[in-house]
């Protein structure tokens, strides 16, 4: 239908005939000469229509923006001082011998060139938001991710294996998307939240190395970054230790910033441990382009007679510390009462500071309701640790170690923004040494940090028995300007090993084997060591596109209530086939 595309005309086809398909971007009548710009996927060019060609005039005079059409003309080039510079095809233009609409387009609810538009405009119309040149791009990069990605794994001899969407449920820290089974009636599959334990077993199977290209389900409450359908890239190899796993991932990463950005990331990427992390940032995945830590004052303040710091810093679950903000000082009162609020979404039950006036002035220099209540060697100590410096202010967190770590870990990030104190670039950063297991309060009982598939670190396996909260696994989290862009562990690869595991986490041996029983038994029967990792496609390709949310990098994406606006889903379905998969559906309670 057509001899070229579109973005692809240039002065090589000046005199030449082209026939070109495409959209009306836009339709300009300039003195009786007709202009379209017409759009495909490679760019546009544009397009001229005489009225010394009556035919294809009046066509070009009825076209529409977003009609399609079918154009065939010779290219010239345009005349003098009409160029335009910001266009690959700027220097030609096509005069319209024929053009025959294909299709033809109602009134558009928003403009293609458009980029404000409301976006639940956007996703009820989502196929013509899908033209716009941003979305193009950015589904296009996504492809183009994925191209680099399957290309590295299959040059290093991996197998693309397809794992069941419809499987069984198995707790895994979300809730399951249920499928009711017709010929299995009361019986439930379960939509995948991960193919951890398929891929597990294609270790077992001997495959070695293993990837996918997988989609997940997982119904937990949505935000930016989380769909309730997902994709990861889910890797899994066998005989390969923690840093060779790591070694290899990130000999990917650093291919593909390079490949697709024509960024060179750090070689090798740093590693932290989880603990120093979480004192040095508050978070596990700290965003290291904003140059502010917490500082460490739990001995500092456990003689002090202020019981707000002291209380805590006696407290073997408590935590005193520090988040110095240079140049802080300049905050107004309304603006840390501000923050005030915003860290009692964490649990703070207050925001203590200082503000540094002038340094050289000892004490009288230093500004805040607290000072009264720090004796003179406290304060000098709290100054050296934390090199405050004239004009800056610090802020305090005292309480439960959690609730410390939340609370200033999410104040800095969210001042760093505010101040912009954000640098440019990447940072990557694998994060390791996390702890195996985590005490629930609510449940009264141990959690994987992880999964309960993560391996113990060998010298640790004998705490599991004596003391659980000391053991450390053999997992590593690939952390991107504080998101977490992939996770994954060396896993238990001996039946014994993992049965212990699911014990101490509650489920006994009746349970493990009704829950993981075809796991259990595929350990048994001469499972390699192994190890793994999943990459959030999504989240990757939404840092590499520069967008906010994950939802502009998918192509149907739902929204934060799990609905889709285009198709209506989820929906009812009638009667006939809840009676099929012997399902009734129980009134709404009365308010």
């Amino acid at each position: 239908m057509r001899s070229h595309l579109c973005g692809e005309v240039s002065a090589a086809d000046i005199d030449n005939i082209v026939t070109l398909n495409g959209w009306v971007l836009n339709r300009r009548d300039h003195g009786g000469v007709i202009f379209i710009d017409l759009r495909d996927r490679s760019g546009r060019v544009q397009v001229v229509a005489d009225p010394d060609m009556p035919e294809p005039f009046a066509i070009a005079d009825s076209a529409r923006n977003e009609y399609v059409l079918a154009v065939t003309g010779k290219v010239r080039n345009r005349p003098e001082g009409t160029v335009n510079q910001d266009l690959v095809t700027g220097d030609v233009e096509v005069v319209a011998d024929q053009i025959e609409v294909l299709s033809r387009a109602e009134p558009l609810p928003f403009q293609i060139d458009d980029d404000d538009i409301g976006e639940q405009t956007r996703l009820n119309y989502r196929f013509l938001d899908l033209r716009r040149p941003s979305m193009q791009d950015t589904l296009r990069r996504r492809h183009f991710v994925l191209s680099e990605l399957r290309r590295f794994l299959n040059d290093r001899e991996f197998v693309e294996i397809e794992t069941p969407i419809l499987t069984r449920s198995t707790p895994e820290g979300a809730r399951d998307y249920l499928v009711p089974s017709r010929t299995h009636p009361g019986e439930f599959f379960a939509l995948p939240q991960s193919p951890q334990l398929f891929k597990q077993l294609l270790m077992v199977a001997g495959f070695e190395r293993y990837y996918q290209v997988a989609r997940c389900f997982r119904d937990e409450d949505l935000r930016a970054d989380r769909q309730p359908e997902f994709t990861q890239l889910d890797v899994e190899v066998s005989f390969m230790d923690e840093n060779e796993v790591m070694g290899l991932m990130e000999e990917m990463i650093r291919e593909l910033f390079i490949r697709v950005l024509d960024v060179t990331l750090p070689d090798p990427i740093p590693r932290m441990s989880y603990r120093e992390a979480v004192l040095r940032y508050g978070i596990d995945r700290p965003d290291l382009r904003i140059d502010m830590e917490l500082t460490e004052l739990t001995d500092l303040m456990q003689k002090v007679e202020f019981k707000v710091f002291s209380g805590p810093a006696t407290d073997p679950r408590g935590r005193v510390a520090a988040l110095r903000v240079p140049g802080g000082n300049s905050l107004s009162r309304a603006q840390i009462d501000q923050y005030t609020d915003y860290v009692a979404q964490y649990g703070a039950k207050g925001l203590a500071y200082i503000k540094v006036n002038d340094l050289a002035a000892g004490r009288e220099g230093l500004q805040s309701p607290i000072l009264k209540f720090l004796p003179d060697d406290v304060l000098e100590k709290l100054i050296e640790r934390t090199a405050v410096a004239s004009g800056d202010v610090v802020f305090f967190g005292a309480d439960q170690a959690g609730v410390v770590n939340d609370a200033l870990g999410a104040l800095r990030l969210k001042i760093g923004h505010d101040l912009e104190m954000v640098t440019e670039g990447w940072k990557p950063l694998w994060v390791v040494d996390f702890p195996l297991l985590e005490w629930s309060e609510d449940d009264s009982r141990w959690q994987s940090l992880h999964h309960p598939f993560t391996a113990p670190r060998d010298s640790d396996e004998a705490l599991l028995d004596s003391d659980p909260g000391r053991v450390l696994s053999r997992a590593y989290d690939l952390v991107l300007n504080g998101t977490e862009i992939g996770g994954g562990s060396i896993r238990i690869h001996r039946s014994d090993l993992q049965q212990k595991v699911l014990n101490v986490l509650g489920i006994d041996n009746d349970e493990a084997d009704a829950k993981f029983g075809f796991l259990l038994d595929g350990l048994k029967y001469g499972a390699p060591p192994h190890g793994g990792i999943a990459f959030g496609v999504d989240r990757l390709v939404a840092m590499m596109s520069g967008v906010e949310s994950i939802r502009d990098v998918i192509a149907f994406p739902k929204t934060q209530r799990a609905s889709c606006l285009l198709t209506q889903a989820p929906s009812k379905v009638d009667q006939r086939q809840l009676r099929e998969l012997g399902i009734q559906l129980r009134k709404p309670r009365a308010e």
